[in-house]
């Protein structure tokens, strides 16, 4: 049985990568960032990637041009997630565009019918509105004939070192099937930030280098010998140029430690210190997995050992992207496109449960 799908509101191609190591083929991706778009282009390159507005795509018409009239076996997605979520002081609310993206999913499962579908969110959804968005959607997939399951899940339990949580809705058609969300695969061990990136080059503040070498190293981790792609480079290491008052901040800070460890003389332009969140200023700690990698420049998350903000490829290593997947645009657009990914790893666990169920590996 092959196994085709399609990934809608795709970013860079983070739960597509997922799939693929599954075993599902990614026909079609649909991005309206022109970025991100190329990005998933150079990394999936048997894929047709739309690099359109969503809301001018017309599902027929995908469905017969992508999969020649037939059904694919999934459909996944996530659409924006602004407004759902609860590190979003200032536009979560009902009255966010962004919160009705979903009905252009369900559009597509309309058109598609897929075997399958996954849906990602973030973890807030739950919690929004007393559950009742969450309950709206699960409802609507229901009402198209699908069964659902719905579950939040942390990427560290598989294998990913950052705690990053997500929602997961997975809805499949056949009757005799019970899916249920993988466990963790980690034995309650997680992979910490020093086991992530410690062959990763040492850079400076505002370095800008499209490759290098790996570090010289007595001992690779068992997770770097999984992400590293075994040609002696690494790309993507761009890092942001703070300005000097900004280092100085730095220097204040141990790890684990965050804005709070700055002296007050030195932190006098933020007027309104309530809006600081804990990962503000973080520097990560080593032995630990990483914070979640969202907006990672915004928040000035600072590498454990040097007093500079993280370069996209270590983010890109935090969120387990292999070492040959390179990331397109600007600086902030490569920053943005790791940060609103979905770790791989993550969705690779799932994806493999749902094939297992599919092919009949479950009873």
């Amino acid at each position: 049985m092959e196994f085709k799908g399609i990934d809608l509101f795709s970013g860079c191609g983070g739960l597509s990568l997922g799939a693929e190591w599954a075993g599902i083929k990614i026909a079609a991706a649909v991005e309206t960032e022109s970025d991100a778009a190329e990005t998933f282009k150079r990394n999936h390159p048997g894929t047709v990637v739309f690099n359109k507005n969503i809301e001018t795509m017309d599902p027929a018409r995908v469905k017969e041009e992508i999969f020649a009239g037939e059904s694919p076996f999934i459909l996944i997605g996530g659409p924006p997630c602004q407004g759902f979520s609860v590190s979003n002081r200032q536009s979560r609310n009902m009255e966010n565009e962004n919160n009705s993206m979903y009905l252009y999913f369900l559009e597509f499962i309309k058109h598609l019918s897929p075997d399958w579908i996954l849906f990602e969110n973030v973890e807030g959804l739950k919690l929004f509105e007393k559950g009742l968005i969450l309950n709206k959607i699960l409802k609507n997939f229901c009402e198209l004939g699908y069964k659902v399951k719905s579950s939040v899940l942390n990427a560290a339990d598989y294998g990913v070192p950052q705690m990053r949580k997500r929602l997961f809705i997975v809805g499949w058609k056949d009757e005799k099937i019970d899916f249920k969300f993988p466990g963790a695969v980690n034995g309650g061990k997680y992979v910490s930030v020093d086991e992530a990136f410690s062959d990763l080059p040492g850079l400076r503040n505002g370095d800008c280098f499209p490759a290098l070498k790996y570090r010289k190293n007595s001992g690779l981790s068992e997770y770097q010998r999984k992400i590293r792609n075994g040609n002696g480079e690494t790309y993507n290491h761009f890092v942001s140029r703070n300005k000097d008052y900004v280092v100085d901040r730095y220097k204040y800070i141990k790890q684990g430690g965050n804005w709070t460890n700055i002296p007050q003389e030195l932190f006098s332009n933020y007027k309104d210190k309530s809006m600081c969140h804990s990962s503000i200023y973080y520097r990560l700690r080593p032995d630990k997995p990483s914070v979640v990698i969202g907006n990672y420049r915004k928040n000035m998350l600072i590498h454990p050992y040097q007093d500079r903000g993280l370069s996209v490829r270590e983010a890109a290593r935090l969120q387990s992207f292999p070492d040959d997947f390179t990331f397109w645009g600007l600086l902030g657009s490569q920053q943005q496109q790791v940060g609103n990914a979905v770790p791989p790893l993550l969705s690779e666990a799932i994806f493999r449960e749902i094939v297992k169920y599919a092919g009949g590996g479950h009873a």
